[in-house]
């Protein structure tokens, strides 16, 4: 029992160590790289795989044979040949299920790891290291320049928190609205600063930008040149289309694409895959 305990632990440990060797290599190659970093973790992750399948292997050698149990003396014939015949399949069957467990560990070890979130946002903004994107109903809570005035304070969504700050680690980040008046400017830097983005993330209050038109905004992005804007606008979305490589338009309504560079979902948070 104490060798067969050791022996799953040191399995558990060569699939945390291929698992941590598999991130390590989605990282190395999701930057198109092949340098001496990523030949080293190919060939560990090899090493992990031989060494795992001499173990199974080992363990699914040949058991030690039990002696023969001598049949008692006042045993008729039928009753002496009994345990012989039940020997043979006996053995098949503890074969059978040594067999299917090493197949479980084998399935079991081979499981793809889930990516981590920092890896999603990367794909899915095919390595862009630069992002516009507009505030209300895609950061805030708080739908047009309007609303924000009869509120006493600006929202972030908690939805989109996580997704908005792993997305500042990763990329230049430049957050823009329309706004009516400086009070607004104040509630949405405010809210920002309370919801920890300029303390947890990489983005600074210099690159929240306002504007008192949406053609402002257009030009914002025109002249920064992002790899994506992010917008609820579908105006704005289709004169950028010519000029921006890629795009999101959030909508709470499925719509068609405008261009085969405009992407489209309910929100931020549902385009990376968190809820």
């Amino acid at each position: 029992m104490a060798t067969e305990t050791s022996k799953d632990e040191l399995l558990q440990l060569i699939k945390r160590f291929s698992a941590y060797l598999t991130v390590k290599i989605s990282n190395l190659f999701s930057f198109n790289t092949l340098d001496s970093r990523s030949v080293g973790a190919v060939a560990g992750l090899a090493v992990a795989i031989v060494f795992t399948w001499r173990l199974l292997r080992s363990n699914s050698g040949p058991q030690r044979r039990q002696p023969k149990q001598q049949p008692p003396t006042t045993s008729s014939s039928v009753v002496t040949t009994q345990p012989n015949a039940l020997s043979i399949p006996s053995g098949g069957v503890c074969s059978s299920s040594e067999d299917l467990r090493v197949q479980n560990v084998v399935d079991e070890f081979f499981q793809p790891v889930k990516p981590t979130l920092a890896q999603i946002v990367r794909q899915k903004l095919s390595e862009g290291r630069k992002v516009t994107c507009r505030l209300f109903e895609v950061i805030l809570e708080e739908s047009s320049p309007e609303e924000l005035q009869i509120v006493s304070q600006a929202t972030v969504r908690s939805s989109v928190l996580e997704v908005l700050l792993e997305i500042t680690k990763f990329c230049d980040l430049y957050l823009m609205e329309r706004v009516l008046d400086d009070e607004s400017e104040q509630k949405i830097l405010a809210a920002l600063e309370n919801a920890g983005v300029f303390t947890s993330g990489g983005l600074v209050k210099d690159k929240v930008l306002f504007c008192s038109t949406e053609t402002g905004r257009s030009s914002f992005v025109r002249q920064l040149e992002p790899d994506w804007h992010i917008d609820t606008n579908p105006e704005i979305l289709f004169q950028l289309a010519r000029i921006i490589k890629n795009q999101l338009h959030v909508s709470p309504t499925r719509i068609e694409r405008t261009a085969s560079n405009v992407f489209s979902s309910p929100s931020l948070e549902k385009f990376f895959g968190c809820i």
